[in-house]
C-alpha cells in the first residue's frame, strides 16, 4: 500500500517556473495549472499510489513569523498571474477527489508531517509513504517507509530520497537536517543560522558531535575562530533549529479511506480538461475504465475506439 502526500504550493511554484505561460482560446492563463496537472499525473503514473492527499499553504503569517519576524522576509509575494491560477489548481485536485489539507498558521510541510505521523499509527500492513515536493525541508521526515520524491526540472531528473540518499547528498541523517539548518541557515527561508558557517563545516560538526546541544558542550575543543562564531550566534542557532523543525501536531485528522484514488470523478476530470484545453494530458489520465466516460462525452464521434487504442485521445477535442 502506498500513500502519496503532495506539497501543493511547492509543486505549483515549480510548475510556474518550469512551464511557458499558456492560455486558453478565451485568454485564461493556464500555464501553471497545466504544469501542476502534468506533474500530478506523472506522479500518479510513476508512483502508482492507492491513496493521495494534497497540502497547501494558507495565505497569511504562520507561527514561525510570530517567533521570528524576518522569517521568509526575502520571499517575493506570489505573482498575480500565478495567484489567479490557484483556484483552477484546486478544481483539478477536487476533480480527482483528492482531499486537500490546509490550516491557517501552518505551512504545507507541517500539515504533511502531521499526516505522516498519523498514518504511522494506522493498522495498515506495509503502508509506504512518499512525499512529493521541491522543498528540502521535507527531507527531515525521511525514514525507511517514508521517502521524498522531487520531480525533475529541466535537465535535472526526478529524485527519490531514502535515508541513505539523504546522507549521501547532505552528509547528515534525515533527522539531522534541522541541525544542519540551525548551523548553516537557509537563505531562501530567511533562517539565519550561525554567521560564517556553511553546509560543509556544519556537516562536519554534526558528524562529530551529533546534536546541537553536544556541539555547544564541546566548544572548548573547537578551533577558537569557529568556537567564537558559535558563541556569538548561539541564540540564532537554537532559533534556526526551531524554525526549521516541521510541526507534527497540526489540528487535522487523516482518514485514509477518504484518500483512495480510484474513487475520482472521471466525468468531472474530462469536462474540466476540455474547458482548460488540456488535450495532451488526456493520455496520461489513470485508467480504471475511464474510456467509458470518453464514450459518453464524445458519443457518435468517428473512430473513437480506434483513437483510444492508439493513444490519440488529444484528437478527440478536434474531431
Amino acid at each position: 500500500m502506498r500513500l502519496v502526500l503532495i506539497d501543493g504550493h511547492a509543486i505549483l511554484h515549480r510548475a510556474y517556473h518550469a512551464y511557458p505561460p499558456l492560455s486558453t482560446a478565451k485568454g485564461e492563463l493556464t500555464g501553471a495549472v497545466y504544469g501542476f496537472t502534468n506533474i500530478l499525473l506523472t506522479v500518479l503514473e510513476k508512483l502508482k499510489p492507492e491513496y493521495v492527499v494534497v497540502a497547501f499553504d494558507k495565505k497569511g503569517p504562520t507561527f514561525r513569523h510570530q517567533k521570528f519576524k524576518a522569517y521568509k522576509i526575502g520571499r517575493k509575494p506570489m505573482p498575480e498571474e500565478l495567484a489567479a491560477q490557484l483556484p483552477r489548481v484546486h478544481e483539478v485536485v477536487a476533480a480527482f477527489n483528492i482531499p486537500v489539507f490546509e490550516v491557517e498558521g501552518y505551512e504545507a510541510d507541517d500539515v504533511i508531517g502531521t499526516l505522516v505521523e498519523q498514518a504511522k499509527t494506522l493498522k495498515v500492513k506495509n503502508l509506504e509513504m512518499i512525499i512529493v515536493t521541491g522543498d528540502q525541508d521535507a527531507l527531515q521526515l525521511v525514514e525507511e517507509k517514508v521517502k521524498v520524491y522531487m520531480p525533475g526540472r529541466g535537465k535535472q531528473p526526478a529524485q527519490l530520497f531514502d535515508p541513505q540518499s539523504v546522507r549521501l547528498k547532505y552528509g547528515v541523517t534525515p533527522e539531522q537536517i534541522i541541525v544542519l539548518k540551525a548551523l548553516a541557515g537557509d537563505a531562501s527561508d530567511g533562517i539565519p543560522g550561525v554567521k560564517g558557517i556553511g553546509d560543509k563545516t556544519a556537516a562536519q560538526l554534526i558528524n562529530q558531535y551529533q546534536t546541537l546541544e553536544n556541539i555547544y558542550r564541546h566548544l572548548k575543543f573547537l578551533p577558537s575562530t569557529l568556537a567564537q562564531k558559535l558563541k556569538i550566534d548561539r541564540q540564532n542557532a537554537y532559533l534556526s533549529r526551531e524554525l526549521a523543525t516541521i510541526d507534527k501536531q497540526v489540528p487535522i485528522k487523516l482518514v485514509l479511506t477518504d484518500c483512495r484514488l480510484k474513487d475520482y470523478d472521471k466525468q468531472k476530470v474530462l469536462n474540466l480538461f476540455a474547458e482548460l484545453e488540456f488535450k495532451s494530458l488526456l493520455k496520461k489520465l489513470p485508467e480504471n475504465g475511464w474510456e467509458k466516460q470518453l464514450e459518453e462525452v464524445f458519443s457518435g464521434r468517428k473512430s473513437l475506439k480506434e483513437k483510444i487504442k492508439t493513444g490519440k485521445q488529444m484528437e478527440l477535442f478536434n474531431s
